[in-house]
């Protein structure tokens, strides 16, 4: 089996000759950590299709896309003197074992809940100063996808005492701020609709999270079953030689189901 090591070191001398700026990639020479971010983004997206697909060898691929990317902008961080590959491993990896001292210490811990607050106290104490509660809120990246924010930041609310009694509540809950979406939909106010959507959203997530479920991941299969269906509901369509726009609502709603009954 070949040498990990080495191998990173292989793959940080082909960054370096794509970045030489005698002989190397022009691409590459222009490249600064702020040009990278998007493409950055867009490896981790790949990662994570390539792992609902569990294709193993895509998988590889694309988790290789994306280590490269992590190297590309290490070395452009190293290039300016401010810190290397090495110092982020030996980072990572110090900070880890700190922060399971009941994997590779002599504390124990009874729960995921007790060791996810074991994991905040050591982190605050890092940082040097007490951490309260909405200063972990805050520091949810404003970057993450809508969704996913929402509910990285109703769990961190959860785990300091801000949840529901039960489920019936959040379900109370969300009939409440369906209402208001309702009445700020009929009043036709757009900022009106736009505020309780969001707030409907976020009852939504919470709502996710309560039966442990990802609500980006629920989107996004939501969304994927939709364009198969209207994909199925097309082909129907052209089946009887008429477009879409040429369907009566009636006919258009009949060949619908028939696509969802087909796919279900």
């Amino acid at each position: 089996m070949p040498d990990p090591e080495k191998k990173i070191t292989e793959l940080n001398n082909i960054i370096a000759a794509l970045r030489n700026p005698e002989g190397g990639c022009p691409w590459d020479q222009k490249q600064t950590p702020q040009s990278m971010k998007s493409y950055l983004l867009e490896e981790t997206h790949e990662v994570v299709e390539a792992m609902d697909l569990d294709d193993p060898s895509l998988i590889k691929e694309e988790l290789g896309d994306l280590f490269f990317q992590l190297l590309f902008v290490s070395q452009l961080y190293e290039a300016r003197g401010l810190f290397s590959l090495s110092e982020v491993i030996v980072g990572i990896s110090n900070k880890m074992v700190r922060r399971h001292p009941h994997v590779f210490g002599d504390e124990q811990v009874n729960s995921e809940a007790e060791q996810r607050q074991r994991w905040n106290e050591i982190k605050s104490a890092e940082k040097g100063e007490k951490q309260n509660a909405a200063d972990r809120l805050a520091g949810v990246p404003k970057s993450l996808p809508g969704l996913r924010r929402a509910q990285r930041v109703s769990e961190r609310a959860a785990h300091n005492g801000f949840e529901w009694r039960n489920l019936n509540e959040a379900l109370a809950k969300l009939d409440e701020e369906v209402k208001e979406l309702k009445e700020a939909a009929m009043a036709r106010h757009s900022e009106a609709v736009s505020e309780e959507l969001g707030d409907v959203l976020f009852v939504l997530v919470n709502l996710a999270r309560l039966n442990g479920i990802n609500a980006e991941d629920a989107m996004h299969k939501a969304t994927n079953k939709f364009i198969q269906r209207f994909t199925r509901l097309e082909i129907k369509a052209l089946e009887v030689n008429k477009s879409l726009h040429e369907l009566s609502e009636d006919d258009l709603l009949k060949l619908w189901e028939s696509a969802k009954k087909e796919l279900t």
